[in-house]
């Protein structure tokens, strides 16, 4: 077991290493501001390879995926859970090229925001209500129709290993409203890399991806139904209970 001083330590030059790559890749990003969006896509994931790398020989955490092949399809929307902030630079590394949806202020961070809204994202104002759903379900139908894919965190904000937030609604709403179906996948990595947590811990994340859930003919209240179900149900058989607390 390793003592608090060297896990921060190795957290220490982990956030070094992440904030160099970030800057770096960031500013690639913007200069390549005249490519299309594909292209920075390719940059962005190669930047989330980088620092799964960098955290795996700094932080000694690693990820085992099971399910990939339950990504073989032509266009979806992933939901994910959202324990973590390892999965928002990790999920680029394996799935196909996801645009994000998240909240529009991210944008304003100097650098990183600037690259991020050149990967063809969709930026919600969470303020904004049924304009933020109607735009969701307008801009998402759009790429989706286009062949991209999409990913949400259906709760919306990072929850503690065993705890949930009530499901929003919007992911699967434009799953009903668009007919493409959507990929729900599960993760502990809020056991090695806790929310408002600067130390990390060493072991091995593990990530489920689930299957296809028909959207077709089905109410946005039935898909995040079975979301939710399924999510949940999969947390509890990947989830290691002595980990929350540390």
């Amino acid at each position: 077991m390793l003592s608090v001083p060297v896990l921060f330590l190795r957290s220490l030059l982990f956030w070094i290493g992440f904030i160099v790559n970030t800057a770096i890749f960031g500013v690639i990003i913007v200069l390549c501001f005249f490519t299309p969006s594909a292209f920075r896509l390719k940059i962005a994931r190669l930047w989330s390879v980088l620092n799964s790398f960098l955290l795996k020989i700094t932080c000694g955490i690693d990820y085992r995926i099971s399910g990939l092949e339950n990504l073989n399809v032509d266009t979806a929307i992933i939901l994910s859970k959202h324990q973590s902030t390892w999965e928002t630079l990790a999920l680029h590394a394996f799935t196909p090229s996801v645009r994000w949806v998240f909240k529009r202020e991210l944008m304003l961070i100097p650098v990183f925001g600037w690259a991020l809204a050149l990967t063809d994202p969709i930026a919600i104002n969470r303020g904004a209500g049924r304009a933020a759903i109607k735009q969701l379900i307008a801009e998402g139908t759009k790429k989706l129709n286009d062949g991209k894919w999409l990913v949400l965190f259906p709760e919306g904000t990072r929850t503690s290993p065993g705890k949930t937030h009530k499901y929003k609604i919007g992911g699967a709403l434009l799953a009903e409203k668009s007919g493409y179906p959507v990929i729900p996948i599960a993760h502990n990595a809020g056991e090695f890399w806790p929310k408002h947590s600067f130390i990390k811990w060493p072991g091995t994340i593990d990530v489920v991806i689930g299957p296809a859930i028909t959207s077709k003919g089905r109410s946005a209240e039935e898909i995040n139904t079975d979301v939710f179900n399924w999510i949940e149900t999969t947390m509890k058989e990947i989830s290691d209970e002595s980990r929350w607390n540390r």
